[in-house]
């Protein structure tokens, strides 16, 4: 039996800011910056870290798997990356980055039984996941487990998260949204600001194009918000998105998925409590 799609939905927000964090912790920039990358913002280290797991592929496959992202900028950051560092020491910074992050933000629990309980259920659901058809989990699920029960906590939850995006832009395609058509949509139900969706690069003209095809679908109304037909097909793909992810916690099981949540309570917080992750970002966490 699949496990309740609160529960799976739950799991995705724990989970989230324990891979998130490397996005915005200074030791990433730090590492990034070693290796050559620009720090300004965030997108120079962003894209390596992300799609080192893929090897050297172009800003096309990258476009085409991080979906929502504009072409160029995709194109902005990671047409020279590969020249800048190779993904095997892009991969060998992100697990420093990664250690010394933990380390300092998760401080006394590094080493605790119950940090390496969490580390071993997390990686027995992330081990159940099924990466046909998504290659970002594909690619993070084949790299070689960390033995520090820290680092196996968060490459199981970068599995998992993974996991989730591909079976997300599964739900999209398969509702006939394009990549600029699912972030409007996505604002049209209040998931973010229009302002934080600007982050992924459209214009302004591309996003107003992307308004009116979904209008003339009966998706949004003339001012930009979402019609009942347009907030049903949103629940529609998270629904789809939460079935889709299912998968490893119906292996984990109810005890077991349970378990993994009371134990990631007090990292979760940490991680929050930091002040690195953004109040608002264009997941919609907490919004939608």
């Amino acid at each position: 039996m699949l496990q309740d799609p609160a529960r799976v939905r739950h799991m995705w927000h724990l989970l989230e800011p324990l891979h998130a964090v490397l996005y915005y912790a200074p030791e990433a920039f730090e590492e990034a910056a070693a290796l050559g990358f620009a720090t300004d913002t965030r997108w120079p280290s962003y894209f390596p870290y992300r799609a080192a797991p893929l090897g050297p592929v172009r800003p096309g496959q990258i476009a085409s798997v991080f979906y929502s992202f504009s072409p160029r900028t995709v194109e902005r950051y990671a047409a020279r990356v590969w020249e800048t560092a190779a993904p095997v020491d892009v991969l060998a910074a992100r697990s420093r980055a990664v250690d010394r992050t933990y380390r300092r933000l998760l401080g006394k629990h590094i080493g605790s039984p119950e940090l390496a309980e969490a580390a071993t259920l997390a990686h027995q659901a992330a081990e159940a996941a099924v990466t046909a058809g998504r290659p970002l989990a594909a690619a993070n699920a084949a790299l070689e487990w960390p033995d520090s029960p820290h680092l196996r906590l968060w490459h199981a939850a970068t599995v998992l998260r993974e996991h989730r995006g591909d079976g997300h832009l599964a739900a999209l395609l398969t509702a006939g949204l394009d990549p600029a058509e699912a972030l409007v949509s996505f604002a049209a139900v209040g998931a973010a600001s229009d302002r934080t969706f600007q982050s992924r690069g459209w214009s302004a003209e591309e996003w107003a194009a992307a308004r009116e095809r979904l209008a003339a679908r009966g998706l949004l109304d003339s001012d930009g918000t979402a019609t009942p037909a347009g907030r049903q097909l949103r629940a529609e793909i998270e629904r789809r998105t939460d079935e889709l992810a299912a998968g490893p916690w119906t292996a984990l099981g109810e005890e077991g998925t349970a378990r993994l949540a009371d134990l990631l309570g007090e990292f979760w917080v940490a991680v929050l409590g930091s002040g690195l992750l953004p109040s608002e970002t264009t997941l919609g966490i907490g919004k939608v």
